[in-house]
């Protein structure tokens, strides 16, 4: 997926509501943890769910687009998307930094993620990768290749399932897949 015409951007994050508070009580966050409530246009039409915020600053702490966001917005950038199309926000608000309770952190962070996109109110919402699919259709035997490609219900809101941009850069025959599920919402804009 390589495009010597696009660049990567960081995002904006999003200014934390009142509740990201109390989402510190998670027992994945730690004192070092960052939360990450979002990013990107917070008025935008399409919520993209991922499972967990990725790397951002380097080891001499610079600022840098992590693989799956790079994957994210070159596909976006192929289908005529732009960066103030979409919103990004996480399943688990900080990133993994130790071992924890994937069930227990899930189940927590999930009304927080409810109560945003009700808030947000997108006009559609994709889910990427099988623990934010899994999560969000409460079926812990689905998964992507079974819902993709595909218009669904998620609370009320239009959605469609793809895959995880990092599945995508590791397993290369995703890409056509991957960018057909994006064609599909664009075409629906």
């Amino acid at each position: 997926m390589v495009n010597t015409t696009f660049s990567a951007a960081v995002w904006p994050e999003d200014t934390f509501p009142e509740e990201s508070r109390r989402y510190r009580q998670c027992a994945l966050c730690t004192q070092k943890s960052r939360v990450i409530w979002g990013e990107g246009n917070p008025r935008a039409s399409i919520l993209i769910i991922l499972d967990n915020p990725g790397a951002r600053e380097d080891k001499e702490g610079n600022e840098y687009v992590c693989a799956t966001r790079q994957t994210l917005q070159q596909a976006l950038h192929q289908v005529n998307l732009s960066a103030d199309d979409v919103y990004l926000t996480y399943l688990l608000k900080c990133r993994p930094l130790r071992r924890y309770d994937k069930e227990q952190a899930r189940a927590f962070s999930k009304p927080f993620l409810i109560r945003q996109i009700h808030a947000m109110q997108p006009k559609f919402i994709v889910c990427l990768g099988d623990v934010v699919v899994q999560t969000m259709f409460d079926d812990k035997d689905t998964c992507v290749k079974d819902l993709r490609g595909a218009w669904h219900n998620l609370l009320g809101y239009r959605c469609i399932v793809s895959y995880h941009p990092l599945a995508v850069r590791r397993r290369p025959n995703l890409l056509r897949l991957f960018i057909e599920d994006w064609n599909m919402l664009a075409q629906q804009r």
